[in-house]
């Protein structure tokens, strides 16, 4: 009579003449059988599962493996306070949609109380090795945090660029240097020779390459003025960037674009006419910030599922991971126009 009900590994064991655990290597593909099942035993196991049209229980394929199908979600800053989540969210969108398209749960690691507004990774309250990897996400990363990750065996992946720490770092991240230096050419386009740079030259990876974005297609006299302080107040930054006789600025901080841009129009100056200004990345949708700023845009939801990509890769194949660059488009705007007429002091 035949038998009723799932087919088991014993089961195939049984019609191919071989133990289970044979059975069990064969269908993990276990490196440590490569040298120990002969071919036709091999094909026995093959022939009886074409036969029975046997499928392997996918959770016990995935406990032979020591995979749980978790990928973990580490942020160095809280990920859901309202002043940062138009910062996160596309990030989570995109690691959440490419987690489920390939089969995993995701766990976000929030059990590491936060430092100064930093988190810790390897605090002893983080559960890290319940997941299989995990994709990391900041503003500015732990150097030295990084330099252990990369040493040691747990699979992750940065998004944003990292510098190598003792040796390079997988990432994802965005190519702010030829995007910043294009909408630099865009300004020099339209007349523009006087430049001012809010925003800072120093400190994380997306800072420095933006500073190199604008210094690749400037000479020292085209830079009229340099804030390095970002978050200042409103008047101070337009009249510093007036005086300076800058026809364009650029920010990289789409919050002081907007109080400078206020601040302009509340003293009867138009932008573009009388100041143009650029932000140097954006991911908001236009209007979504009250003025159309020439930009460009940030592809944080494509960095994420790039980023979770490779991190499957990682875990299921053993893969190093790759340093990938992705391009910024520009977005026109209204906020970057020809010069009508030079800049006068403030009085």
């Amino acid at each position: 009579m035949a038998k009723v009900g799932r087919l088991t590994q014993r089961d195939i064991a049984r019609i191919a003449g071989v133990s289970q655990a044979t059975v069990s290597l064969v269908l993990n593909d276990a490196k440590a059988a490569a040298g120990r099942i002969p071919d036709e035993t091999r094909e026995r196991v093959h022939k009886a599962i074409r036969e029975t049209g046997y499928v392997a229980d996918p959770i016990a394929r995935r406990m032979a493996k020591g995979l749980n199908r978790i990928l973990g979600v580490f942020t160095y800053e809280p990920a859901f306070p309202s002043a940062q989540a138009d910062f996160f969210a596309p990030f989570l969108f995109g690691i959440e949609e490419t987690a489920q398209t390939l089969g995993y749960d995701l766990l976000l690691l929030t059990g590491a109380p936060a430092n100064r507004g930093k988190r810790q990774i390897f605090h002893e309250n983080n559960r890290l090795r319940l997941a299989d990897g995990c994709v990391i996400l900041g503003r500015e990363f732990d150097r030295a945090e990084l330099k252990k990750l990369v040493a040691g065996d747990y699979p992750f992946v940065a998004v944003g660029r990292r510098d190598p720490v003792g040796a390079p770092v997988p990432f994802v991240g965005a190519d702010y240097v030829t995007a910043t230096a294009e909408m630099v050419r865009r300004a020099r386009a339209k007349g523009h020779t006087k430049l001012a740079y809010v925003g800072p030259s120093k400190g994380a990876e997306s800072s420095v390459d933006r500073w190199l974005g604008l210094n690749s297609v400037i000479d020292a006299a085209d830079l009229a003025l340099h804030l390095p302080e970002v978050g200042g107040k409103a008047l101070p930054m337009l009249e510093a960037i007036r005086k300076s006789g800058a026809t364009v600025a650029f920010f990289t901080e789409l919050a002081d674009a907007v109080v400078v841009d206020a601040a302009a129009r509340s003293q009867n100056l138009s932008v573009p006419g009388d100041l143009s200004i650029v932000v140097l990345g954006s991911h908001l949708r236009p209007m979504q910030s009250g003025t159309r700023f020439t930009t460009f845009s940030i592809p944080r939801e494509e960095m994420a599922r790039r980023a979770t990509q490779m991190l499957c890769e990682r875990i299921e194949a053993g893969s190093k991971g790759e340093q990938v660059l992705l391009a910024c488009e520009p977005v026109e705007g209204d906020t970057l126009g020809p010069i009508l007429q030079s800049p006068t002091d403030l009085k």
